[in-house]
C-alpha cells in the first residue's frame, strides 16, 4: 500500500470517529445534566422534601390529625354504621348498673357471657350515660372519633421521640391505608380502641421515664382488655433495667393495687367467677372470625394441644429475643447492691424501649390463637416502627406493610389471606431477628466496658 493510500485511510478513521465521540460527549452532558437536575429537585422540591425529610414530620402529623378529624366526621356521616358489640357491651352494662350483678357468670348478653376485665364494665357504663343509655349511636360514633384523634396523637408523639424520626410519608401510608382501623374505631365501636389509648398513654410516660403514672395507664388498659399483658415480659425488663429494687416494687406493686381496686366489686363477692371469666386464658375462639389461621381445618383450631405448642413458640422466641438483657437483670437481681443504681439507663435510648415494648406485642400476636378483625389495632401503629427497625429497602417495607393491610381486609379471611399474613410476620420477625443486636443491652454494656478499659489503658 502506497503512502498516499495510507494517508487517506487515516483521515476516512479520524472523520469517522468524530461523530461517535460527540455522540459520546452530549451523552455525557445530558447525564450530568439529569444527575444535576435530579439533585436540584431532591434537595429544593419542598414537595419531595416534605415527604422524605425528617424535620417535616411534625408538620405533616399535624396536617394528618386535621384531615382525620375532617375524615372521621365524613365516615360516621357518611357510611352506614354496623352493629356488631356494641347491643351486647350496653347489655353487659346493665347487668352491673340497673340489676346490681356482681357475679361475672350472670352478665353478659346476645353474643355471649362478659369476657374483659372490670375496666370494660366501667368505661362502657359511662359511655350507656353518655348516649342516653345506649341509644344515641351516632354520638358515641363521635366519641369514638375523639378516642381515634386522641390514639393517633399519642402515636405520633412517640414517633417524635424516637432517636431518628422515621421519614413523613411513612405516617401518611399509616393513616392512608387505615381503612379497617377506622372501621374498628368509628363504625364498630370495639373496646379494642379503648385500652390501646390506655396502653399508648403509659408508652409516652414510659419514654419520658415516668414509670410511675405509665405503670397507673398501663395497669388501666389491662383492666379494659387482656392483651395489653403481651408487653408484660418487655415491661418487667425494662423495669429492672431502670429502677432500683424498690421503684421495680413500686411500679408492680401500682399495677397491682389498681387491678384489685378495679375488680373489688366482683372479687369480694364470686372472685372465682370474675377472675376466670375476665382473665380466660383457655378461651375458646369460633373458626369463622379467624383472620390468622382459615386455612386450618376446624378440630385442629381447637386443639388445646396446637394451643400448647404456639405457647411454647411463644415464649422460645421471647426468650431469644432478650435473653443476654434476661441474664442481666438475672444477675442485677442476685446482685441486690446493683439494683439500688441504673445501670442500663445510661445506655437505654428511647427506642430501645420502644423496641422492647413492641417486639414482645408483636411476638405474641404472631403466635395468637386466633386473631379477629378488631384485633388489627393492637400492633396497627407500631408496625411503622417494627418495620423501619429491620435491614429491609424501603420499597420492601412498604410491600410488606400492603401485604398486611390486604390480610387484614379480605373478608371474609381466606387461607391465602391468612398464609400471606403469616409470611409476611415471619418475614418481619427474621428482619427484626438481624437487627437485634442494636437493641442488646447486654452487649451495649460490654461494648462500654471493654471501650472504658481500652481508655484507661491508653492513658
Amino acid at each position: 500500500m502506497s503512502s498516499h493510500q495510507q494517508q487517506q485511510q487515516q483521515l476516512r478513521r479520524s472523520l469517522s470517529r468524530q461523530p461517535l465521540a460527540g455522540r459520546r460527549s452530549a451523552a455525557g452532558s445530558w447525564q450530568r445534566y439529569g444527575h444535576q437536575l435530579s439533585a436540584f429537585v431532591r434537595h429544593n422540591c419542598l414537595t419531595l422534601r416534605l415527604l422524605f425529610d425528617g424535620q417535616f414530620s411534625a408538620a405533616i402529623m399535624v396536617l394528618l390529625l386535621v384531615g382525620e378529624f375532617v375524615l372521621n366526621i365524613y365516615i360516621i356521616n357518611r357510611v352506614k354504621y354496623t352493629e356488631i358489640d356494641w347491643s351486647t357491651y350496653v347489655q353487659q352494662v346493665e347487668c352491673f348498673v340497673q340489676n346490681g350483678t356482681v357475679n361475672y357468670e350472670q352478665i353478659g348478653g346476645n353474643t355471649g357471657p362478659i369476657v374483659y376485665p372490670a375496666g370494660h364494665l366501667y368505661s362502657y357504663s359511662a359511655l350507656y350515660y353518655l348516649t342516653n343509655r345506649g341509644t344515641d349511636i351516632r354520638r358515641c360514633q363521635y366519641i369514638f372519633a375523639a378516642i381515634y384523634l386522641l390514639t393517633l396523637a399519642s402515636v405520633f408523639r412517640i414517633y417524635r421521640r424516637m432517636d431518628q424520626m422515621l421519614p413523613p410519608y411513612v405516617f401518611i401510608v399509616m393513616c392512608c391505608t387505615s381503612y379497617r382501623i377506622h372501621s374498628i374505631y368509628v363504625l364498630r365501636l370495639f373496646n379494642d380502641t379503648i385500652a390501646m389509648l390506655l396502653l399508648y398513654i403509659a408508652i409516652n410516660f414510659f419514654i419520658d421515664r415516668k414509670w410511675t403514672v405509665g405503670s397507673i395507664f398501663y395497669s388501666l388498659g389491662v383492666s379494659v382488655k387482656m392483651n395489653i399483658l403481651l408487653f408484660a415480659p418487655a415491661l418487667l425488663l425494662l423495669y429492672i433495667e431502670n429502677n432500683s429494687l424498690k421503684n421495680v416494687a413500686k411500679n408492680l406493686g401500682i399495677c397491682a393495687i389498681i387491678q384489685l381496686i378495679i375488680g373489688l366489686p366482683f372479687l369480694a363477692s364470686h372472685p372465682k367467677a370474675y377472675l376466670i371469666r375476665s382473665f380466660n386464658l383457655g378461651r375458646i375462639f369460633m373458626h369463622k372470625w379467624t383472620v390468622n389461621w382459615r386455612f386450618l381445618p376446624n378440630h385442629l383450631f381447637i386443639s388445646p394441644y396446637f394451643h400448647l405448642i404456639l405457647l411454647t413458640l411463644h415464649l422460645m422466641t421471647i426468650v431469644l429475643f432478650f435473653k443476654s438483657r434476661y441474664i442481666q437483670c438475672f444477675k442485677r437481681i442476685i446482685n441486690v447492691k446493683k439494683l439500688t443504681k441504673t445501670t442500663a439507663a445510661n445506655v437505654l435510648t428511647n427506642n430501645h424501649i420502644l423496641w422492647t415494648l413492641f417486639i414482645a406485642n408483636f411476638i405474641g400476636i404472631a403466635y395468637s390463637r386466633s386473631l379477629h378483625y378488631q384485633f388489627y389495632v393492637w400492633y396497627f401503629h407500631s408496625l411503622p416502627f417494627l418495620l423501619w427497625s429491620t435491614p429491609y429497602s424501603p420499597k420492601t417495607k412498604l410491600c410488606l406493610l400492603g401485604l398486611i393491610e390486604f390480610s387484614w381486609n379480605s373478608y371474609p379471611s381466606t387461607s391465602l389471606s391468612s398464609g400471606i399474613l403469616h409470611m409476611v410476620h415471619l418475614i418481619l420477625l427474621f428482619g427484626l431477628w438481624r437487627n437485634r443486636s442494636q437493641y442488646d443491652i447486654g452487649s451495649h454494656n460490654n461494648n462500654n466496658t471493654n471501650n472504658n478499659t481500652t481508655k484507661k489503658k491508653i492513658k
